[in-house]
């Protein structure tokens, strides 16, 4: 995949960046706004996603990217069940009636960042997924048009 002209490389290194912690915004913010975990691994992966549009890459770099991507989308996935899991267990354990998804942290005051216990940690793992899972989307659709181009 060849990359694009210097003019739109150097606008893609302007706002790649504050596309993606626009993203980790979202994330950190989205029990308190509209937003969480879904749009934040969709901005995430749109920053991923442009760069790879703007420089183009070898097909063995792109390879690479696609498993590391695909890993963060699988750590995303058990970061999720063991968040769920770990209530469960935690509620079984200080003798409550077992929960799934029981909410193990404190409270804060509400609106407050730290203020929805379990749910920013959800999100995170939500964002991770989503992004991982839309980036290795895209990059097996360029690995594949790649390998039939030639």
């Amino acid at each position: 995949m060849k990359g694009m002209t210097i003019i739109v490389k150097k606008i893609t290194q302007i706002i790649a960046g504050p596309i993606f912690l626009y993203g980790l915004y979202i994330v950190a913010q989205g029990h308190l706004s509209p937003g969480g975990g879904f749009a934040a691994g969709s901005f995430i992966a749109g920053a991923f996603i442009l760069l790879v549009l703007a420089y183009g890459d070898k097909l063995r770099h792109l390879k690479t990217e696609e498993f590391e991507s695909s890993l963060i989308e699988t750590l995303g996935i058990l970061f999720f069940i063991i968040t769920a899991l770990g209530a469960l267990l935690l509620s079984i354990r200080l003798g409550f009636i077992p929960v799934f998804f029981k909410n193990f942290l404190t409270k804060g005051i509400p609106g407050n960042l730290f203020s929805a216990g379990i749910i920013p940690l959800l999100n995170i793992a939500v964002g991770m997924e989503v992004g991982g899972a839309l980036f290795t989307i895209f990059l097996e659709f360029v690995i594949r048009s790649s390998k039939e181009g030639k």
